[in-house]
């Protein structure tokens, strides 16, 4: 039997893994026990990884990198028949059947067998992973998405809406369908930031604070973390020394609308913010948007780097750092931290679509 596996979707989510392994080191090592060996997923899903996965073996933190090509439903052309909705009764048989189709569907792409390792961490199992664990009857660990992104969007209730008692039960004790978020029949639990910030509780929840995680890092931890996820870490550190002591403010990116309406947004965002002080932009990973050619005025980090690692740095300071729905709590590299949130965002959208949680 192995020992752990995480599956990620995101650059953030193996940064987590990476914050988990580091403390079962140190504990493990603290207690003169062996921590065992983990490995890493990466799914192509979502992300380009690029060569994220040479870095993260050179740290020698986790003994296996292994990509992943996760596929979507709309994949599997023989999964369509399913998705005609009429009433709740035949929708529900139609999903009972996608549940397992899909999962049948998925046997060729996963690339290892999940049966082999004790503990395995899943982030957003809403994705087929999720699906695939569960109609397996293979057990795992939920992991929240992002930092407090139950609470901001509570996807499972949120899904499942209608009838969510109900649907909770052909999950959870049947296996009949599948609900994320810790309402499937095989996973254990779901880990989630802070319990204290979720409006609609889970007796699936167990509580590990992110900041935890971070606060015991020592020196030798943050030098692992920059060495895989920062692919020039001279080059970064240059950039950061040319910044120069003057007021700057930077701008995080989100993945969100249109491509037009998004870069309508940042330029707003920009004009709001630009009298403050020197703008400096960090695109999202799933951003595409082309940042360095619609705002080539602006000098820009690497889109890969997980914001998280940029606390690393001691010369690097804003001040302020904006947001729109990215969550900005574990940001300490500058004075102010700025989440303009779902009221920001009713210009440039729909409300419903940002406020998922006013809809449960």
């Amino acid at each position: 039997m192995k020992d752990r596996i995480y599956v990620c979707h995101t650059y953030y989510h193996a940064y987590v893994s990476f914050l988990k392994e580091l403390k079962i080191m140190a504990d493990s090592k603290a207690a003169g026990k062996d921590p065992g060996e983990a490995t890493l997923v990466l799914s192509k899903m979502s992300n380009d990884f690029e060569d994220l996965g040479e870095r993260v073996l050179s740290t020698g933190v986790f003994k296996e990198v292994i990509p992943f090509d996760e596929k979507r439903e709309s994949h599997f052309p023989e999964l369509e028949k399913y998705s005609k909705y009429t009433n709740f009764v035949a929708n529900t048989v139609r999903r009972i059947r996608r549940t397992s189709r899909f999962a049948k569907c998925l046997e060729p792409y996963v690339p290892v067998n999940f049966k082999e390792y004790g503990d395995i961490y899943v982030y957003c199992d809403e994705d087929p992973i999720g699906t695939y664990l569960t109609k397996h009857r293979i057990y795992y660990h939920a992991m929240e998405d992002g930092l407090n992104s139950v609470a901001n969007i509570d996807h499972a209730r949120f899904a499942n809406r209608t009838h969510f008692g109900l649907k909770v039960f052909l999950s959870k004790k049947l296996n009949l369908i599948f609900v994320q978020n810790g309402y499937a029949r095989y996973c254990k639990d779901m880990e989630v930031n802070d319990i204290s910030a979720i409006k609609y509780k889970s007796p699936y929840y167990i509580e590990v604070p992110r900041k935890q995680l971070t606060d015991r890092l020592t020196e030798d931890d943050k030098k692992l973390l920059l060495k895989a996820f920062i692919r020039d870490i001279d080059s970064l550190q240059a950039q950061i020394d040319a910044m120069g002591d003057d007021d700057k403010v930077l701008i995080l990116t989100d993945p969100l609308c249109t491509l037009d309406v998004r870069k309508k947004i940042f330029e707003d965002i920009i004009k709001m913010y630009e009298p403050e002080g020197r703008i400096f932009i960090k695109p999202h990973p799933r951003d595409v948007l082309d940042y360095r050619k619609e705002f080539a005025e602006y000098p820009q980090f690497d889109a890969t780097v997980p914001m998280e690692l940029l606390n690393f740095f001691p010369g690097l300071h804003f001040k302020k750092a904006v947001g729109v729905l990215t969550e900005m709590k574990a940001i300490t590299f500058a004075d102010e931290a700025i989440r303009l949130g779902p009221d920001f965002m009713d210009a440039y959208e729909e409300p419903s679509i940002h406020r998922q949680n006013e809809q449960i």
